[in-house]
């Protein structure tokens, strides 16, 4: 199926479902509402799946990793082998995410989309679609037919991933100089400066900063014209990862299966998706606010509320791997509480 043909496919969440949600959470033995984003978790969930007794099951982290030519602008505090290096350190599970998706009973799924180097270990998906992105500094990052080839490779492994059983897909992400990318997609998306949506990254000094400032204002100055045509935003200025997640996110939500965006590279994915098609928004939960300094001007312009706070700047799925647990807990909370009739204890008069 071709990506438009499944981006025209995506439908809104169930609001049948959502009510009927809300109805059976607000019987519940608590004042109405008092169990705040559990209880909106819960309705969205189940709209989302279209069914009131929906469960997760099997949830999974996709974690999609690739170079951006624009780090040679020298907007990154790490060089750019970092990228495959770190692909060998997922492999050999010793990373933040390996860690933290076994701490969340999730599957991680990490697919190589355009790292520079290679990794040769069988835990990595080689989805190798170019070494790296082009400088968008200098032209625009991928080719329309790069651009699409990363977002169906996204669609791939989710489809997969539904097919092998899970309801609930995570995202994440790796790649030296991403940070710029993702900058310069929300300024151009949102109609915010550089000076909104930049940040440190891994922590830039000074100098970097200024740069990696000026590099976002120019490419909004260039790119701001094809805001209305956001595959093609994604092409000029994104990162073969980040169209990856798009990718995931699409195919996800026209499968109904909700996603958990993790922070602000994800998060530039997820508003490219929402971009191409407003229904994706019914099945994006954003599962936390990233320390990245640009995050909150672009949540804020999104009037989306993350699930949690806890200073995060790391990516590769970590924040969505944590969220997964509030999700769940929303779930149980409907499933397993018991109502004001069945526990014998009055109402409000």
């Amino acid at each position: 199926m071709k990506i438009i043909d499944i981006i025209n496919s995506i439908k809104p969440a169930n609001a049948a479902v959502a009510k009927v949600a809300r109805e059976k959470l607000d019987n519940l033995t608590k004042p109405r509402g008092s169990l705040g984003v559990l209880e909106d978790c819960a309705a969205r969930y189940v709209s989302a799946r279209g069914d009131i007794n929906a469960k997760i099951a099997n949830p999974t982290i996709l974690t999609f990793a690739a170079d951006h030519g624009i780090a040679d602008e020298g907007v990154s505090a790490f060089p750019q082998s970092v990228t495959t290096q770190m692909l060998a350190n997922f492999a050999n599970n010793g990373a933040a995410i390996n860690v933290l998706s076994r701490h969340a009973g999730a599957k991680l799924k990490v697919i190589d989309v355009g790292a520079a180097g290679d990794c040769s270990s069988d835990k990595i998906i080689n989805r190798k679609i170019a070494r790296g992105t082009a400088n968008f500094a200098k032209g625009p990052a991928m080719t329309d037919k790069q651009c699409e080839e990363a977002l169906n490779v996204g669609v791939e492994i989710a489809k997969i991933a539904i097919e092998d059983g899970a309801t609930l897909i995570c995202t994440g992400d790796m790649g030296i100089a991403n940070t710029t990318s993702s900058s310069a997609l929300y300024s151009i998306f949102l109609g915010i400066s550089g000076e909104d949506s930049v940040g440190r990254g891994t922590g830039i000094d000074d100098e970097k900063l200024r740069k990696k400032i000026s590099v976002v204002n120019e490419a909004v100055s260039k790119y701001s014209k094809l805001k209305n045509e956001p595959m093609k935003v994604l092409a000029a200025v994104g990162g073969l990862e980040i169209a990856g997640i798009c990718g995931a996110i699409l195919g996800s939500a026209s499968m109904r299966v909700p996603v958990i965006v993790d922070g602000f590279i994800s998060g530039a994915a997820a508003i490219t998706a929402i971009r191409l098609n407003k229904y994706v928004a019914d099945y994006c939960f954003f599962s936390h606010l990233s320390a990245e300094a640009g995050h909150s001007s672009a949540l804020s312009k999104m009037g989306v509320r993350p699930l949690l706070n806890l200073e995060l700047r790391l990516g590769e799925g970590t924040g969505a791997a944590l969220a997964i647990h509030i999700v769940s807990a929303g779930l149980k909370i409907m499933n397993e509480m018991a109502t004001f009739s069945q526990a014998g204890v009055s109402e409000k008069i």
